[in-house]
């Protein structure tokens, strides 16, 4: 696991931009972390990475936002309403761990277990709220 100190979420976003920029098509990103620690900050670097203009807000009551535009699209998964794995296969969002684009998933704790194999490629990426503009963001190497 990689450590990345983030002091502002101007910061956060510039980290998700750098990945955004490499990314290949069908990645998924999951990523944990607790209210306010930056998950929807790192998405929108994500977003601009990809070269995405539009405005990225979290999906919590849609579910799923799906950003066009960029080199490729985006997917934007919010798992907060769902509490368990069956729930969020009900809600047909599977199908988006094999999209042509580049899937993010917030609360994705909810779906893949910390022992869960993912299907197929996918970094995890561990957000933890250090103080009130700091975060330490912990991630697996994208190279691998």
């Amino acid at each position: 696991m990689i450590t990345h100190l983030s002091k502002s979420p101007a910061d956060t976003e510039a980290l998700g931009e750098s990945w955004g920029r490499t990314l290949a098509p069908g990645f998924v990103i999951a990523i944990s972390g607790e209210l306010g620690a930056g998950k929807t900050q790192l998405v929108k670097g994500i977003a601009r990475g990809l070269g995405i203009d539009a405005r990225v807000v979290s999906p919590t009551f849609a579910l799923v936002n799906v950003y066009p535009g960029g080199r490729l699209p985006l997917f934007h998964l919010d798992l907060y309403r769902l509490t368990s794995p069956d729930q969020i296969v009900a809600a047909g969002l599977e199908e988006f761990l094999h999209a042509n684009g580049i899937t993010a998933i917030e609360w994705a704790e909810r779906w893949f277990a910390d022992t869960a194999a993912p299907p197929g490629p996918m970094s995890r990426v561990k957000m933890e709220s250090v103080n009130e503009t700091d975060r330490q963001i912990l991630y697996e190497d994208f190279g691998a």
